[in-house]
């Protein structure tokens, strides 16, 4: 949906230590027994300092402070967030949530006035959204007072000093212990029912998933710097099991799962999209179709909701708005299937692409940094993530995995309208790591293409337009690094003509942001700065070999045809003319007010076909799928994608 970005300083990628360790051993002394030294990034003052918060809080609750630390790494990955609250309302390494708290003190801004659907052969669905009311929460969203009544800690101290939120979870988890009939036990495999419970899940299929991820971590152990700097460690625990038949006394519910497609290794329930009729002979929210035998599935698109769990899916089911095919929540990792793989939700707001794609909503907001992603959810995410493309052969890169700010508007008319979640607070670094396909260098040098890969925590530009106070956005890690005119962080930033507007800083303006995992061609190089071509100009980044934004690359690059001065750019690739049979209207082919100038190069991700879906009616009798011979190269562009015609350019390799 709509989403909003902000930078953050990310750590570094954690270090697994392979020694197994006793139940109740301090992590905050296992650190000289396994040689870790304060990671870079830590303090000597800091670095033992959570580490310590979690050995007194295990030793005062009586819980395995193993079991503690791993679960504090699935919730938050030990991170503080300066305090600030999750999208669920979540606070602190524990992520116990506060959900009433959290929305009085937010600030929430959407973006975009984007047509869902994307297809001019229908009439645009502009919905007005509906904020749900902030009654009835679930427990899940109240974990915090609960921990604040165990503890006897005021629930502020619990928001805002760290070693109280600690507490806070160890009482909560003791507690779930103590309710499940099960001993205070000093050995980690007998916490497995009181770890699915802290869940907050209100079901069997989500409280298993969660706890199996957190038996994951104690297993294979964990190690990073967090965002206050401080060096957290977790003993692996290789031939740990745990004693899962607890959970069948947690008294939980179970899903409604009836034609789910989800891997094994998630939880995931079905709240399907309404196909109906209404109004004037309309229907909603949805078009069937037969995918992948149709049409092939090319690309998945990452949202976030810009909205809480239970209010957007209240949305998904109403057959006037729009849909996707899952949402995720954000305290348990908990996936929702609304619209089968074979149908074609409206999500992105361009319809060729949503007729060859799949849309994931992620419980969260572009324009409020603080406003986490949790561990859970990204795992979560992952999973489901690694499972499509497997089933529909989509390759595990930028330019087939999308943000929905990587969608080119179809047309001139829609792109400042076009929205720009999940923005530059989606650490697409660590996302890749959990898809098992990290991004790194794979070229020399003086490689002819480059990947952007800035270090998430440490990257923190200046973002504007989170709040309405007119301050800068709060400092935190980005995924994304800021382009300049010049090699100068003084010169003008580079202009996206398409947005009909000078550019800014805000973070709903993507004109000279190119995000981590993107890849382009070299365009030149001066000092610690590197220029690529982007947008059909000469765009530059800091670039300097001690902090480095990107790493060298090589792949397939487009120019344009000897002899050819400059070619169109296509949002869309739809076909020729002539291609389309009687009693389904051609769609024109019109190019994007942006060329390529004759020698600039850009990065190839796929070939396609020209295709288009031809789908305005309820009934499927007049249904067509039309495939064009005009074939296209989808290129990185700018931030987002585009199309250029094959027919145009030159296909070429980048020297290694």
């Amino acid at each position: 949906m709509r989403g909003s970005a902000t930078d953050s300083a990310s750590a570094p990628g954690p270090r697994h230590l392979r020694r197994a360790a006793g139940p109740l051993a301090s992590a905050a002394l296992l650190l000289p027994l396994l040689g870790a030294a304060p990671a870079q990034g830590a303090t000597d003052a800091s670095a033992g300092r959570l580490q310590h918060a979690f050995a007194t809080a295990a030793a005062e609750y009586h819980v395995p402070q193993s079991v503690l630390l791993a679960v504090s790494y699935l919730q938050s990955r030990w991170d503080w967030h300066a305090g600030a609250p999750s999208v669920s309302g979540g606070y602190g390494p524990m992520h116990l949530t506060d959900a009433r708290t959290a929305i009085a003190t937010t600030e929430h801004y959407a973006e975009g006035t984007e047509d869902a659907r994307g297809d001019a052969a229908r009439a645009a669905v502009h919905p007005e959204i509906q904020v749900p009311a902030d009654s009835a929460l679930p427990a899940r969203l109240k974990t915090l007072p609960k921990a604040a009544r165990l503890t006897g800690r005021p629930a502020e101290e619990l928001r805002t000093d760290p070693a109280a939120n600690v507490a806070g979870g160890a009482a909560l988890l003791a507690a779930a212990q103590q309710e499940l009939g099960e001993p205070l036990s000093a050995d980690p495999a007998d916490w497995y029912g009181a770890v699915a419970r802290f869940s907050g899940a209100d079901d069997t299929a989500t409280a298993r998933a969660y706890a199996d991820d957190v038996y994951d971590v104690l297993r294979t152990g964990e190690e990073r710097v967090t965002d206050d700097g401080q060096l957290v460690a977790l003993a692996a625990q290789p031939r740990l099991t745990a004693d899962t038949a607890q959970l069948r006394r947690a008294g939980l519910g179970t899903l409604p799962t009836d034609g789910v497609e989800c891997p094994n290794s998630v939880s995931c329930e079905a709240v399907w999209a309404p196909y109906a009729q209404f109004g004037s002979n309309d229907y909603g929210n949805h078009d069937l179709g037969d995918r992948p035998v149709s049409q092939s599935i090319k690309y998945i698109v990452i949202h976030d909701t810009e909205g809480a769990w239970d209010g957007v899916l209240n949305l998904i089911q109403d057959p006037a708005y729009v849909s996707w095919n899952y949402t995720i929540r954000s305290t348990d990792g908990l996936i929702a299937q609304h619209v089968k793989a074979k149908d074609v939700a409206w999500h992105a707001g361009n319809w060729y692409v949503n007729a060859k794609s799949v849309g994931i909503e992620h419980e969260g907001f572009l324009a409020n940094p603080d406003a986490w992603y949790t561990e859970a959810m990204y795992r979560s995410s992952a999973r489901l993530v690694r499972y499509l493309a497997a089933k529909y052969g989509i390759p595990l890169d930028r330019q087939h995995i999308l943000g929905h700010d990587n969608v080119p508007g179809p047309t001139t008319s829609t792109i400042p309208g076009m929205h720009t979640d999940p923005g530059p607070y989606w650490d697409w670094r660590h996302y890749f790591q959990l898809l098992g396909h990290p991004f790194k260098r794979t070229a020399g040098k003086r490689g002819g293409l480059v990947t952007i890969l800035p270090d998430y925590a440490a990257n923190q530009p200046v973002y504007m337009g989170c709040t309405t106070s007119g301050e800068p956005c709060t400092a935190h890690g980005s995924s994304e690094v800021r382009l300049y005119s010049d090699h100068d962080v003084n010169a003008p930033l580079i202009k996206d003509i398409g947005l009909k507007k000078d550019p800014t800083e805000d973070v709903n303006d993507l004109s000279s942001r190119v995000s981590t995992g993107q890849q382009y061609a070299v365009a030149d190089r001066w000092g610690d700065w590197t220029a690529i071509w982007y947008l059909g100009q000469k765009a530059w980044f800091r670039n300097p070999p001690g902090e480095p934004a990107a790493v060298p690359a090589k792949g397939l690059v487009i120019t344009p045809k000897e002899g050819l001065t400059s070619i169109p750019v296509y949002g869309r690739a739809y076909p020729e003319q002539a291609a389309y049979p009687a009693g389904v209207p051609p769609q024109s082919v019109v190019p994007l007010p942006y060329t390529i100038p004759a020698g600039q190069r850009y990065v190839v991700g796929d070939e396609v076909p020209g295709e288009y879906y031809y789908s305005v009616t309820f009934t499927t009798d007049s249904h067509r799928v039309v495939v064009g011979k005009d074939l296209y190269y989808e290129i990185q562009y700018g931030h987002r994608v585009g199309f250029v015609r094959a027919a145009d350019v030159t296909l070429e390799g980048s020297a290694s």
